[in-house]
């Protein structure tokens, strides 16, 4: 038996490294979700009322930006009941270098 032949890539298509490179473009793509990658890189983690309070933004919006940021991989939220303790994924991070690195 023979095993299937991988999809071809038609050229101009978009391929799930560009597919992966566009979202964490996107979710670096407004000043207050990179301020928070800055602040969590510089602090190692925090808690989301400490990123609420060091950020000029309501709280509702933060969490938004903060869902973003794990949604695209960038950052981790570990459950610290009732908190949520944040940092950035060191995985994450590393495949965003790399994909902007193959641009």
């Amino acid at each position: 038996m023979v095993a299937p032949s991988p999809p071809r890539h038609r050229a101009g298509e978009p391929t799930a490294r560009d597919i992966a490179l566009a979202r964490i473009a996107k979710a670096l793509g407004h000043p207050a979700r990179v301020a928070i990658i800055r602040m969590l890189a510089s602090t190692g983690n925090c808690m989301c009322g400490d990123i609420v309070d060091r950020m000029p933004l309501a709280q509702a919006t933060v969490s938004q930006h903060l869902k973003v940021l794990k949604d695209a991989g960038l950052i981790r939220g570990d459950l610290d009941p009732p908190r949520v303790c944040y940092c950035i994924d060191p995985h994450g991070l590393a495949k965003a270098k790399a994909l902007f690195a193959d641009l």
